[in-house]
């Protein structure tokens, strides 16, 4: 972690703090590091049931399959935005995204792991001690299909359930749009690069607005 960003998080943690929601968050810092999701694609479904499909039918697969699922969330987006993300995270691995309650928010924040995982911890345990800091919530993306048929699949596990799964797929929503939006990803090289100059609470007012209006819209792009 760069010092910019080290910085950002002390003065964020300040200040989300101030704003903290009342929430209730299953701790588990006494627990070792593990990642809950599936690494690889064959870890989900077996990768031979989807020969000699299109596009259009394994997505229809896929998505299908996590509506199934509790606390898990299928979601899928071209390859060439798949790929996008995957690229723009590896160099810009950091960022943060607020859960929004009616009393006010809390903070996570998201760390990007080669090859296409991405782990977001409560900030606040972050700070504390980088090392112990638990996932929360954690998603894949998996660029397989990318090329062959321009398809990318998104599998989000929220493992704590004190985030809800509705707010869930909000985090997972902006979080792709952080990554894969050139505007937004504005937001995301400041915060890597020039984080003093991040400014938290214009992200937050604008995050909020956005999270306001999303109720009931899909993930996928």
């Amino acid at each position: 972690m760069t010092t910019s960003v080290a910085n950002a998080i002390g003065r964020l943690v300040q200040k989300s703090t101030r704003s903290n929601a009342n929430h209730t968050l299953i701790s588990s810092r006494h627990m070792s590091f593990s990642f809950a999701g599936p690494r690889k694609l064959d870890e989900v479904m077996k990768t031979d049931l989807i020969e000699g499909k299109d596009k259009i039918e394994i997505s229809d697969i896929w998505l299908t399959y996590h509506e199934s699922k509790e606390r898990v969330v299928g979601s899928v987006a071209s390859g060439e935005k798949g790929k996008l993300i995957v690229e723009r995270a590896e160099k810009m691995p950091f960022f943060i995204q607020p859960i929004f309650k009616e009393d006010g928010f809390f903070m996570l924040l998201s760390q990007f792991q080669t090859p296409s995982h991405f782990l977001m911890a409560y900030l606040e345990d972050y700070k504390m001690d980088p090392n112990r800091a638990q996932p929360l919530m954690t998603f894949s993306i998996f660029n397989d299909l990318a090329d062959s048929h321009d398809l990318s699949l998104v599998r989000c596990d929220i493992i704590n359930k004190g985030i809800e799964e509705n707010d869930g797929r909000k985090v997972l929503k902006n979080m792709l749009n952080a990554y894969r939006i050139d505007e937004d990803f504005e937001k995301v090289k400041t915060f890597n690069e020039g984080a003093a100059s991040f400014d938290f609470d214009d992200y937050i007012s604008c995050m909020n607005e956005k999270w306001k209006g999303q109720e009931g819209e899909k993930v996928e792009d």
